[in-house]
């Protein structure tokens, strides 16, 4: 038969753990306090990476095109890693996990664009810049909520 001291404690240590973890989730402001220098970095580079991109592929070069898609990608898959690292607030976990999962599918586009547009094959690759605008908007719709301006992603800005 337990002692009620160690009842006590038991119960002691479970509301004290309890109240950890509730002092440790974080508001919407807080979070988007910690992503939007992320989305900014990766939105500055993005500008900076895809600069000049739409001339290229309608003067045909689509090989310089490819490589600067693929860079992007990778730029983006380097930010997607950092956001999903970040503490989130516990009541939008779901919200942002299917955000996160946008903002995947947006990175792995990004390099498909790349692969097709270096195999030479344009309509393909125009299919997928369309799939990225969809995902880009579906992606901001799902954190309407969060009012974010860098982490709203805007990929006809440079496609």
């Amino acid at each position: 038969m337990p002692r009620p001291i160690t009842l006590a404690l038991a119960a002691a240590a479970f509301l004290a753990l309890a109240q950890m973890a509730f002092a440790a989730d974080i508001s919407r402001d807080q979070y988007k306090t910690s992503v939007e220098p992320i989305c900014q970095a990766n939105t500055k580079a993005n500008e900076r990476i895809l600069k000049g991109v739409k001339a290229q592929v309608k003067k045909g070069k689509l090989r310089p095109a490819a490589v600067k898609f693929n860079k992007a990608g990778l730029a983006l898959k380097k930010t997607y890693n950092q956001l999903r690292a970040l503490p989130q607030p516990t009541a939008d976990e779901a919200k942002l996990a299917k955000w996160l999962a946008y903002v995947k599918t947006e990175a792995d586009l990004f390099v498909k664009v790349g692969k097709k547009l270096k195999a030479g094959k344009k309509g393909a690759a125009q299919t997928l810049v369309n799939k990225l605008t969809t995902n880009a908007n579906q992606a901001n719709a799902t954190v309407l909520a969060f009012n974010f301006r860098y982490c709203r992603f805007e990929p006809s800005k440079f496609t």
